[in-house]
């Protein structure tokens, strides 16, 4: 179950961690780039991906699509915003941030269904959240969007055109790309998390009991987010129960750090930050519960 590369994974992605917050200096080189770094990591994923299979499926899936974005942009978010009022009132603002996922391939899951949330979650996020902040906790934000889409035009939309391009004009290049995917990834999460703990080393440094605190409930988070996914799609496909988990569980964190940076405190982005280590630990566990499904 744990194979070869979930362990050269996991130590270059702590490795990456650990030099962010211990040496900042080092890391603060990429913290301009995790977003355009995140569209390469689309990319491969996209080279997978017929779209026009995506296009034919669309309506076949369009039920699970409607379950699964009402429990990923309202249900989680209001159920896990007064659990975390009751139990820890510092942390029941943030629970609202719930993105896209981009992690299937490794998982083995139903890569069109995760593609599918990733545009259509997206989409709705710039109204569902603004509604559910000022719902819950009687504040007020604006998200933009035309900056939203131009945000996910840049990191979603551009790498899955380049790969639709790339399949029809290009396809013996398919195979060699996706050769050296997994190196080329590796990088790639390295630089991501060098610029990410980088900017928030200082709170990681000076606050280790809050740090601590933060980590378990980044976990706790990840185990709902998985257990929720299975238990949405429970009755379907090994594959659909894996791609629900994902979309629920594996969200996109930059996305979720940059953001919250701007309307909260160092708290909100630094769970954001540290959801890192679930969201590469957690990859096989829930492998191991796919197995068992088969």
């Amino acid at each position: 179950m744990f194979r070869k590369n979930d362990f050269i994974l996991l130590l270059v992605i702590f490795s990456a961690m650990g030099v962010g917050i211990g040496l900042p200096e080092f890391g603060r080189v990429f913290i301009p780039y995790p977003l355009y770094m995140m569209m390469f990591l689309l990319f491969f994923s996209f080279l997978k991906i017929d779209f026009l299979q995506v296009f034919h499926d669309i309506r076949k899936k369009a039920f699970i699509l409607f379950i699964l974005c009402l429990f990923k942009l309202c249900v989680i978010p209001v159920g896990l915003f007064f659990l975390t009022q009751a139990i820890w009132p510092e942390y029941s603002g943030i629970s609202t941030g719930v993105v896209a996922p981009f992690i299937s391939g490794l998982l083995e899951a139903s890569t069109l269904l995760v593609l599918m949330m990733v545009v259509v979650s997206s989409l709705l996020i710039p109204f569902s959240l603004p509604a559910l902040v000022s719902l819950l906790v009687g504040q007020t934000i604006e998200i933009s969007f035309l900056m939203m889409m131009k945000v996910l035009a840049m990191v979603i939309f551009l790498p899955a055109v380049a790969a639709i391009f790339l399949r029809y004009l290009f396809p013996s290049l398919l195979e060699k790309l996706e050769g050296v995917q997994f190196p080329v990834s590796l990088f790639l999460f390295a630089f991501i998390n060098l610029g990410v703990f980088a900017k928030y080393s200082s709170f990681f440094i000076e606050a280790p009991m809050k740090v601590a605190e933060t980590i378990l409930i980044a976990f706790v988070l990840s185990v709902l987010y998985h257990g929720v996914g299975f238990l949405v799609t429970w009755g379907m496909k090994r594959e659909d129960q894996l791609a629900g988990a994902i979309s629920f569980a594996y969200m996109n964190n930059v996305l979720i750090v940059a953001f919250s940076s701007q309307f909260f405190g160092p708290l909100s982005p630094a769970l954001a930050a540290l959801y890192m280590l679930p969201f590469f630990t957690m990859i096989v566990p829930a492998r191991i519960v796919g197995h068992f499904m088969k």
